[in-house]
């Protein structure tokens, strides 16, 4: 049985997204922050809402790394989640879910965990 998912949502252009910027976007009324890594064209997933003050926000936080860890930090807290798996470093219990990304055709598109 495969985990493949099989419900993908488009999203935007990937060239909507600037190179290490994030943006959020509505998918099945789940507010999803999508993030555009570096010059290798990675393109990551978490849920947008900070779990700590509840506002949606993730997407606007500053994307970088810690160790081997890619992450965003929360604008409102500076909580680190790494966008691979949602985990945040600081809190774990904060963690948030991290969601399926791929890039068809030019467009991105989302497919919730």
């Amino acid at each position: 049985m495969s985990n493949e998912p099989t419900h993908w949502t488009p999203v935007c252009a990937a060239t909507d997204i600037l190179p290490d910027t994030g943006v959020c976007a509505l998918v099945d009324g789940v507010h999803v922050a999508i993030f555009h890594v570096g010059a290798a064209e990675q393109f990551f997933a978490i849920d947008n809402v900070d779990p700590k003050s509840q506002a949606s926000v993730l997407s606007r936080g500053l994307v970088g790394s810690l160790g081997d860890r890619i992450v965003v930090a929360s604008p409102l807290y500076k909580n680190h989640f790494d966008l691979r798996n949602g985990e945040c470093l600081e809190a774990p219990q904060h963690s948030v879910r991290a969601h399926a990304v791929r890039v068809e055709q030019g467009r991105v598109h989302v497919a919730l965990a």
